[in-house]
This record gives C-alpha cells, sequence and structure tokens, in this order.
C-alpha cells in the first residue's frame, strides 16, 4: 500500500513539474532558440528536493530518492554536457536533459534522450530534403568521418549556411513520447523507465 501511495505522489509532482519545463522550454526554443536557466534551475532543484523528501536519500518501495535523481541527472546531462563542451550543442540542451533526468530517473532519460534524438534526425532530414541539400549534406559529413580515420585532422562538417533546427523542442518531444509511453503502458513501464 505504501509502494502504492509513493508511487502516486511520484506520478503528480514530478511528472507534473516534468511537463511545466518541458511546455515551457519546448516554447522558448521554438521562439527565441533558447532554452532558459530559469526553466532548467528549477526544475533540477524541485527534483532532487522533493525526490529527497519522498524517498530519501537512496529511495524506498517505489521512490527514486536523491541518489536516484542524481543518477538520472547526470545520465541526462552528461551525453549533451559533451557535446556542449564540444560546441554542437547548446547548453541549455544539456541543461533540459539534466532536468528530465533529474525528475524521472536514469533510464527515463535514456528513454526520452533517444526518442528525442530520433525526432531531431527525422526533422533535420525534413529540412534538408525541403532545402535540396541532403546528398551535399551527407557528402560533407561522410568526408568528415573519413578524416577522422587518417593522419589528417578533420575540418567542421557543417557550413555556415547549415540549417539548424531546435534540438530543445526535439527532446522535449522525445521526453512527451516517454511519458506518453509510461502513461499506455502503465505501473510496469514506471517501474522500469525508473527504476524502481
Amino acid at each position: 500500500m505504501v509502494a502504492i501511495a509513493v508511487q502516486e505522489i511520484f506520478d503528480v509532482w514530478a511528472f507534473a513539474v516534468l511537463g511545466v519545463a518541458l511546455i515551457t522550454a519546448g516554447i522558448t526554443d521554438l521562439r527565441r532558440g533558447k532554452i532558459y536557466n530559469w526553466t532548467t534551475y528549477p526544475a533540477i532543484a524541485i527534483a532532487l528536493i522533493g525526490h529527497t523528501l519522498v524517498g530519501g536519500l537512496r529511495g524506498y518501495e517505489g521512490s527514486m530518492g536523491l541518489i536516484g535523481s542524481l543518477a538520472g541527472l547526470a545520465v541526462g546531462f552528461v551525453p549533451l554536457g559533451a557535446g556542449w563542451a564540444a560546441g554542437g550543442v547548446g547548453g541549455g540542451d544539456a541543461k533540459l536533459m539534466a532536468a528530465v533526468g533529474a525528475l524521472s530517473g536514469w533510464r527515463f532519460a535514456l528513454a526520452a534522450l533517444f526518442y528525442g534524438l530520433a525526432v531531431a534526425a527525422v526533422m533535420a532530414i525534413i529540412v534538408m530534403l525541403k532545402r535540396r541539400i541532403l546528398r551535399k549534406t551527407f557528402t560533407r559529413v561522410f568526408r568528415f568521418l573519413y578524416l577522422l580515420v587518417t593522419p589528417s585532422k578533420p575540418a567542421d562538417p557543417a557550413a555556415p549556411d547549415s540549417p539548424k533546427i531546435p534540438l530543445g523542442f526535439a527532446l522535449c518531444i522525445g521526453a512527451g513520447i516517454a511519458i506518453i509511453e509510461v502513461a499506455v503502458r502503465g505501473r510496469e513501464a514506471v517501474k522500469f523507465l525508473l527504476g524502481i
């Protein structure tokens, strides 16, 4: 009975905060091309505090706890943080995924990241087809990959006029797909994705 009550609390507060953060981030990324700290930092803080209050340090009977929230934060942030450090991804995108992971756990963060990157790939292909630069882009990418395995230093495959896609918006859609998966598959998906 306690596990069900704790899970009900998680469903309400964490997914509500996650939903607000995703909607806000998606709108600002589409309108201004940015995901602001005033969206991501409060979501991360609420996640860490909330999971600590509900599940303590390690979590119990269906709750993540602080350690589970920190693991989700790390899994959400590290892949995009590496891209941010390399200059290919915006910092807001990385912090958004950190917030997603902190609120929902590492497995959910991986699912959201997978779905989000798949959505971004589809968006990129649509943009390339629309601008008729699909072949040109793939040629540059394959040349870059070839140069990676040769002794020469590869050049950046992106041209200055390369179209940009709103990655943060794609990540919001990916997290939304993961939320829908949880809603459709029910408690078993929640337990698996949240690692509880």
